[in-house]
């Protein structure tokens, strides 16, 4: 089967711009589909244990409901800084900026229009890996309060071994906080079960991110042994959700140690075993934190694809990023992009079954 990349319209803006649905599939018959709205990856096919291939990831039918959503970022791509920073509040080069509160009282995932609600430009490549799809976008100077004209290209590339690899570069003319991460819902069931607590989940972390009661870190990297944090080997999302408060929304720290600049190379973050399907998914990263979330919010309010209505815990979040709160927390890596320097990172979801 030779590797191929397809488009479609997906609909209009509200300003009337339209949207497109870009289809890449791999040479062994694996597809992903994504749209250059928001970058969102809007479905996954991968096999199961008997080949069959089934949608492992939670989101819409249409354009509608990805424009309607109050805030789960099913599948998009999140910046200008992924996660939270206490108050909307931190300082740079002696000068104060304040940004939205749209998540309680902090800021969230780049704002009231981060990167998930803005169309991007998209050009495809059939590269020897398998197909590409690439996502530019310029971010003007006080966007959402953040200084500096940001260049950002995404690469989203299927390749013909099975994983979703996207790769990030990004250049300023200021200086400026990004945190540039891939919210992804998973259900490696494919819909078969409602929840993903059954899943079994490694991660490879030793301490996480203590946070306060508003999910903001305290500073303190607090060893995960002996806790419901602790994922250094394989145990069931549900074995002991229920120790920790709301569920699971935390940043762990992965094992390899980061500096202030982004890694060379990918090690593995984490890999997730899906018992009945058979499924598996690992994930490879240069970043130094992966944000596990557990789907708490979801209340089958939403109706997502095909009529589902997404619960409590419907899928989980894997997203490869630097620590929350890091501009205001001067021992964390840093997440400052400096004018002159080229940031750049990776990330690969690589899939398999069993």
């Amino acid at each position: 089967m030779a590797a191929s990349i397809t488009s479609a319209p997906f609909g209009q803006l509200p300003d009337g711009s339209a949207a497109e649905l870009f289809t890449l599939r791999n040479n062994q018959g694996l597809t992903a589909t994504i749209t250059n709205y928001g970058g969102i990856v809007t479905s996954l096919t991968t096999p199961d244990r008997t080949g069959e291939l089934g949608d492992i990831v939670l989101g819409y039918d249409t354009l509608a409901g990805y424009l309607a959503d109050g805030g789960t970022y099913f599948g998009a791509l999140v910046g200008r800084y992924g996660n939270r920073i206490r108050q909307g509040r931190f300082e740079l080069d002696g000068k104060a900026y304040q940004l939205a509160t749209n998540n309680g009282p902090n800021h969230l995932h780049g704002g009231l229009r981060g990167f998930d609600k803005v169309l991007w430009q998209a050009h495809t490549e059939n590269g020897p890996e398998g197909p590409c799809l690439f996502l530019r976008y310029v971010s003007p100077d006080g966007e959402e309060g953040y200084p500096g004209t940001l260049t950002v290209q995404v690469r989203y590339t299927l390749t013909n071994s099975n994983a979703l690899r996207i790769e990030y570069e990004a250049t300023t003319d200021q200086a400026t906080p990004l945190n540039l991460t891939h919210h992804g819902y998973f259900n490696l069931s494919a819909g078969q079960h409602p929840d993903v607590l059954g899943h079994e989940l490694t991660l490879y972390a030793d301490r996480y991110t203590v946070v306060d009661d508003t999910l903001i870190p305290t500073g303190e990297l607090r060893p995960v042994a002996g806790t419901a944090m602790d994922f250094t080997s394989a145990q069931a999302i549900g074995a002991r959700i229920g120790q920790v408060a709301g569920g699971y929304d935390h940043n762990w720290v992965l094992a390899r140690a980061a500096g202030p600049d982004t890694w060379a190379d990918l090690a593995l973050a984490a890999d997730v075993y899906e018992p009945r399907s058979g499924r598996r998914m690992r994930v490879l990263t240069d970043q130094p934190g992966v944000q596990f979330y557990s789907g708490n919010f979801l209340d089958g309010s939403l109706q997502g694809k095909g009529g589902t209505r997404y619960g409590r815990h419907a899928g989980f979040c894997l997203e490869t990023q630097h620590f929350p709160d890091s501009p205001n927390q001067p021992a964390f890596p840093s997440t400052i992009l400096q004018p002159g320097h080229v940031f750049r990172s990776a990330t690969e979801y690589r899939f398999g079954a069993a």
